[in-house]
């Protein structure tokens, strides 16, 4: 997997978000639980980044709303550039006039388990210090906007 998209928007001159990529070769072979992270990102608005790792970086989606673990709440999810491995621990400030500017935390963090996986969802097991149990993200209307998914928990 391509991590251009990722590189291409960042000057890691000024910022010191992650620049190195870690690929899955350092990863444990037939490991099942997965990192699993969201971040809380301050930046022109207020969003929350979901990634999960898979293919040797970390998938990331933009969830515009607190994620929430409430089985009647579900939130759009935005498919966004893939980021490196090591991203996961990233929590600081974005200096103005660059990409994302704005102040990143760590909102939630732990593993996750891929239960299943195509075209269209993804079924998942996660285990963070908010959000536990089994989640799904949903691509909505296939065809149309492909980036826009939906995240929420089992019912």
């Amino acid at each position: 997997m391509t991590l251009a998209g990722y590189k291409k928007k960042r000057d890691f001159n000024k910022t010191k978000e992650p620049e190195n990529t870690v690929h899955g070769s350092s990863l444990v072979a037939g490991r099942k639980d997965l990192i699993y992270v969201i971040q809380k990102h301050k930046a022109s608005h207020l969003h929350y980044d979901l990634r999960l790792e898979m293919e040797g970086v970390l998938k990331s989606w933009a969830v515009p709303k607190e994620p929430s673990a409430n089985l009647a709440i579900k939130r759009l999810a935005v498919a966004v550039e893939d980021h490196p491995l090591g991203y996961e621990n990233f929590a600081g400030t974005i200096p103005a006039g660059e990409y994302g500017a704005g102040t990143v935390e760590i909102w939630d963090k732990g593993t996750y388990q891929l239960l299943e996986k195509n075209d269209k969802a993804y079924s998942l097991e996660i285990s963070g210090t908010k959000l536990k149990g089994i989640f799904y993200l949903v691509k909505l209307k296939p065809g149309e906007d492909k980036n826009n998914w939906l995240f929420f928990a089992k019912r």
